[in-house]
């Protein structure tokens, strides 16, 4: 109810308005009315004075006028009176029609405001749903510019990585060549040192089968020669000189005895192999072999040998 009230406010009040206004006028006639008296017409007095009858007919002639006159005279009031009254309606309706008209106005006044704040209500959301909409498109160009730059952006990146995978291509294209070239020059390189060292290895083959073979013709012919049994029997006289004979040697002892040298003659290593001595001959004997360590140099090179067996006859 409070709220019906509150939206039609104006009507209401033009309402209350028009009918206490029309009441007013109802009241104001009532009071009117019972204020104004009609009037009395007051009895003429009669002289008993025996007249003519032409002075009665004036007589008759004169009451007919004044009652004409008087009831002229009431028709008048009457007629005052219902002018007034009718005066009274007629104002009572232009209050009336004034209070309509009011409340048409108050009314067309509220309902232009209300079109006004309608209006200024649309105009607000209008300028809302502008104002979002400006939003939205500036939100809309924000983000087609971020994606603009961030296409840029992997655009750019993919060119990049493109060209720096092309460069990493191109270098590892040129290092393979280069890797290639090199390992076919090591190739060539080692097929030429190869073919050098095969070269070397069969002119020093060559030279060592020479060699070998002067080496085997001088041993030949130095073995073949009397120089070998002067080296022997300096080595055994050596040896024997050195020999401690123990208690236990008998006479024409007999003896293999296999010696081991380097250059200069140094013993490493001597080992009786066969012997008819018992174990103190044989071991008298090594010691003997170590004993004449160096052993002589023997007259030729080609006499040397680094393992050599010798017979050992003390009693010859």
């Amino acid at each position: 109810m409070q709220a019906f009230l509150r939206e039609h406010s104006w009507s209401v009040a033009a309402s209350v308005l028009f009918h206490g206004l029309l009441a007013a006028g109802l009241v104001l006639v009532t009071v009117v009315s019972s204020q104004r008296h009609p009037p009395t017409v007051q009895p003429l007095p009669i002289d008993a004075v025996v007249i003519s009858s032409q002075v009665l007919h004036a007589a008759r002639q004169a009451r007919a006028d004044r009652a004409e006159q008087e009831q002229a005279r009431a028709q008048a009031a009457a007629d005052a009176k219902a002018a007034a009254l009718q005066a009274q309606r007629d104002a009572a309706a232009q209050a009336s029609l004034q209070a309509e008209a009011a409340a048409r106005a108050a009314a067309s006044q509220r309902t232009r405001d209300d079109a006004q704040e309608a209006a200024q209500a649309e105009a607000k959301q209008a300028a809302k749903q502008a104002s979002e909409a400006k939003q939205a498109v500036e939100a809309k160009q924000a983000a087609e510019a971020k994606q603009a730059a961030e296409a840029k952006q992997a655009a750019e990146a993919k060119q990049a990585a493109e060209a720096k995978q092309a460069a990493e291509a191109k270098q590892a294209a040129e290092a393979k060549q280069a890797a290639e070239a090199k390992q076919a020059a090591e190739a060539k390189q080692a097929a030429d040192a190869k073919r050098a060292a095969d070269e070397r290895a069969k002119q020093e083959r060559e030279a060592e089968l020479r060699r070998q073979l002067t080496d085997e013709e001088h041993v030949n012919a130095v073995e073949s020669g009397p120089m070998r049994d002067q080296y022997v029997a300096q080595l055994r006289a050596r040896i024997q000189r050195a020999w401690i004979k123990p208690p236990s040697a008998r006479a024409g002892v007999d003896c293999l005895v296999e010696v081991t040298q380097v250059r200069g003659g140094e013993v490493t290593a001597a080992r009786v192999t066969q012997c008819n001595g018992d174990e103190a001959v044989r071991q008298s004997i090594q010691n003997a072999v170590y004993r004449a360590s160096p052993l002589p140099d023997p007259p030729d090179p080609a006499l040397f040998e680094r393992v050599f067996q010798l017979r050992f006859k003390p009693d010859e």
